[in-house]
């Protein structure tokens, strides 16, 4: 449970570091709402995605490990926990779906998508993902530009809700 925790806290860390990192997109419109309705959305659906996972990993650690297990290598570890998603061919079918959008299209698209938008630091959100979730990451990218459009409309002086 304890690594599970250290997750938590890692991902908290990361996201406070997206924020800090890109203070004028953060910084409350100075016009129309706090947050669109858009971006509320993609943040529900990213909690979710963080709330499902980490329901799920609970009970994969709860069944599987040892007390004074190693939390890398071992039962209820991340080798397992890999291990478990190729025990079969529907898992192993799913899991290298994850694998390829998680490891090498998040990055690939927050980086180069990021810096051609002036956002600091994308490569966060891939970092942000290995102690959140996948979903969570392209919701939280995807918010982010969402409210970096909302701001570039509003620096314009142009209508933020209308668009």
């Amino acid at each position: 449970m304890v690594s599970l925790i250290v997750h938590a806290i890692l991902g908290v860390l990361v996201i406070v570091w997206i924020v800090r990192a890109n203070p004028h997109v953060f910084a409350r419109p100075t016009t129309g709402p706090a947050f669109s309705a858009l971006e509320i959305v993609f943040y529900v659906i990213g909690v979710a995605s963080i709330a499902l996972g980490y329901y799920f990993n609970h009970q994969f650690v709860a069944q599987y490990a040892v007390e004074g297990g190693n939390p890398i290598w071992g039962p209820g570890s991340w080798q397992q926990f890999i291990a478990l998603g190729y025990a079969n061919p529907a898992a192993a079918s799913a899991s290298q779906d994850y694998t390829i959008i998680n490891v090498i299209l998040l990055p690939l698209f927050t980086v180069v998508d990021g810096y051609r938008r002036g956002i600091k630091r994308p490569w966060l959100f891939f970092v942000s993902s290995l102690f959140t979730s996948c979903a969570f990451a392209y919701a939280f990218y995807f918010a982010v530009v969402e409210r970096q459009h909302r701001q570039e409309k509003a620096a314009k002086g142009l209508d933020t809700v209308s668009a």
